[in-house]
């Protein structure tokens, strides 16, 4: 199904359409401040299995991020940030930024592995908001190019439907999505070293 949700005021029966949907264990596909992502419940621990399965990836190899509504929540999955990482954070957040921060004890039992790190988004996109905090814990998410590619396809929403209406029961159509992906940027060292230059602006860093 492709499910219209206005950008800049979304509909809160849908949201809670789609919530209900991942918390029934289903997978989505949604918009982001970058490129279109797979989204699933964090609690879900079926449906990350299910996503990682439609990304073609092992789930302990898998490199997603946990999508936030905001910093505060970032303290769950972490041990304590320094003092210099946070002002980044506040800085740049929410934007088209994924932070690697040092992992605490949590993360490796939601990723059934040994992660050390954990990639934190807080997007800049009213719809990705509205769900997170209606579903009342974050997403697990990865966009839907691989790392090294972005395709035509990741952004019109028609194009991802036709590709994706087989395996993924809910995609949202927020409008066309940028063709660049986030920057990452690794500060689980406690310092900041830009990893991949996407459409997040480093120049404060």
């Amino acid at each position: 199904m492709l499910y219209k949700i206005h950008p800049e005021n979304p509909d809160k029966r849908k949201i809670n359409q789609i919530v209900d949907a991942l918390k029934s264990g289903e997978v989505i596909i949604y918009p982001t401040d970058t490129v279109y992502a797979f989204g699933c419940d964090l609690m879900n621990k079926k449906a990350v299995e299910k996503m990682a399965q439609i990304k073609g990836v092992k789930l302990e190899k898998a490199n997603f991020s946990i999508l936030l509504k905001d910093i505060s929540e970032i303290s769950e999955y972490t041990p304590q940030i320094p003092n210099n990482v946070f002002k980044i954070l506040k800085r740049a957040l929410p934007g088209p930024y994924t932070f690697i921060l040092e992992a605490n004890n949590q993360v490796p039992k939601l990723f059934r592995s040994k992660k050390k790190t954990i990639g934190i988004r807080i997007p800049e996109n009213k719809i990705d908001l509205a769900i997170v905090e209606a579903l009342g814990n974050p997403l697990i998410t990865t966009s839907l190019h691989d790392d090294d590619e972005i395709l035509d396809y990741t952004t019109d929403p028609e194009l991802i439907y036709e590709r994706y209406n087989s395996q993924i029961k809910y995609i949202i159509d927020g409008g066309y999505g940028n063709n660049v992906p986030s920057t990452i940027i690794d500060c689980s060292s406690g310092e900041c070293e830009v990893i991949r230059e996407g459409l997040g602006d480093i120049s404060f860093l």
